[in-house]
């Protein structure tokens, strides 16, 4: 069996399985779907400090799933902003796939087009992200409402207001399309997706998406996690024995692409 590793960088479990709903359905059969939630960390990722922490986490929680004997032919980061998915590439052996990196691709195919999502911190954090992985050229702003995604979601009928007024306001820019980026605001962009004048992308979805197209591109179907290159040189400290052990099996720097050139296993 094919098994897609679905992380959520943060400690939300509630986060965790709300996304396992939305991926599951979305993946290529016969693909096997395990959801692991990070071992520490932030309950949502919100803040410069939680996402550099969260990125520690992804490696973490992946670390221990491969020392526990579980197995994956593919990696989704459950996170809108995709914490540690360069340096889980390195080492991981398989592709790596993060949420904000597939759906901005993904909105690129409609031309200019915007993000929504919640948290002040979001927009510069998703501005230097998008600029950073060249994903900048046709992305027409950062539209952030000031309450997190989990803050959101403490209030779903106010949460769908909000964030139906942020997506009108972004749609009359003139794009073609907006991202509703967030691993809590998960399913919303159907449930608002018809009162918007633009089709909403939902990142999670999206993600999941975007791991199908990997898997075929890649040809890893049945590959094993495996060595992927000379260890780390690095002399480490304080880190899990299961992350340390995958640190020193070896990394590959040229495995660091985006999801439609994925290395395979």
């Amino acid at each position: 069996m094919t098994t897609v590793l679905l992380i959520n960088p943060n400690t939300s479990v509630g986060v965790t399985d709300l996304m396992s709903s939305l991926v599951a359905p979305l993946l290529d059969a016969p693909l096997e779907l395990v959801a692991v939630t990070a071992r520490f960390g932030a309950s949502y990722i919100s803040s410069e400090a939680s996402y550099a922490i969260a990125a520690h986490a992804l490696l973490d929680v992946w670390a221990a799933h491969r020392a526990a004997g579980g197995r994956c032919d593919a990696v989704l980061v459950g996170c809108f902003g995709d914490p540690g998915v360069a340096a889980l590439r390195e080492i991981a052996g398989v592709p790596v796939i993060g949420l904000a990196e597939a759906s901005l691709r993904e909105a690129a195919g409609y031309g200019r087009h915007a993000i929504v999502t919640g948290g002040l911190a979001w927009r510069p954090m998703l501005q230097r992200f998008a600029a950073a992985q060249g994903l900048d050229r046709d992305l027409a702003g950062v539209h952030v409402l000031e309450r997190s995604g989990a803050e959101l979601m403490a209030d779903p009928q106010a949460a769908e207001r909000d964030l139906l007024a942020a997506l009108r306001e972004a749609a009359s820019d003139g794009v073609g399309a907006l991202v509703l980026g967030g691993a809590a605001l998960g399913g919303i962009a159907a449930r608002l997706g018809s009162r918007v004048p633009v089709p909403v992308i939902d990142s999670v979805q999206a993600g999941a998406r975007a791991v199908n197209q990997a898997l075929r591109a890649s040809d890893v179907l049945n590959a094993t996690l495996t060595p992927s290159g000379k260890a780390d040189a690095a002399v480490w400290s304080g880190l899990s024995d299961e992350l340390l052990a995958a640190l020193r099996r070896g990394f590959d720097p040229s495995a660091i692409a985006h999801p439609s050139r994925p290395r395979g296993g």
